[in-house]
């Protein structure tokens, strides 16, 4: 059997299950920005020193396989959507809490590019926030979707950017945004 099927020439493509839909569904958009993001970790995770983050990354990815079948089940199929369940949340909420209890690690807004890996992990998070649009664009269409989906997604988000800031801070970079000059209230952690 090869990978190229040729099934998908005419524009379309099975969704989880065996249900065939065109390529520009909203399902086959939401659970590509997830491949898109299992591959964007890859390349993080590879250039990453930190041998802690890149076995939590490694863990994220496979996690993000489960996320993305999840969107790519609609209910008419014949499979199961894998569930995506409280724990992988809480995980990522533990996550969360660890790295901001951290003293010195950046609390608010920076500027992505002080270092190739916290830069891919910066990327990475946009590509996450790109995925949660589309999980929520999914729901706001009618189609159903796992409430814990946005969760992940969204937890997730914060867990890359606070990947990067900690990079940052364990190589003493400075990546704020907001100089002496123009300080003010902290802003949001991650956006």
């Amino acid at each position: 059997m090869s990978i190229a099927t040729k099934r998908g020439d005419g524009g379309d493509t099975g969704l989880s299950g065996g249900v065939r839909v065109r390529k520009d569904n909203p399902r086959v958009e939401a659970y590509g920005t997830i491949d898109e993001l299992i591959s964007s970790l890859g390349f993080a995770r590879s250039i990453c020193e930190d041998e802690d983050l890149r076995t939590k990354t490694k863990q994220i990815q496979k996690e993000l396989f489960k996320v993305g079948s999840a969107m790519a089940t609609p209910p008419e199929s014949k499979k199961q959507p894998p569930e995506i369940v409280d724990a992988m949340v809480d995980a990522l909420t533990a996550e969360v809490h660890r790295i901001e209890a951290l003293e010195g690690v950046l609390a608010d807004w920076s500027i992505p590019g002080e270092d190739p890996a916290s830069s891919a992990f910066d990327v990475a998070r946009t590509i996450c926030r790109r995925a949660e649009r589309h999980a929520v664009s999914l729901r706001a269409q009618g189609i159903e979707l796992q409430d814990n989906v946005l969760r992940y997604l969204n937890r997730l988000s914060d867990v890359l950017w606070l990947f990067g800031r900690l990079i940052e801070h364990q190589k003493g970079l400075d990546a704020k945004l907001r100089d002496p000059a123009h300080a003010g209230p902290r802003w949001s952690r991650a956006w």
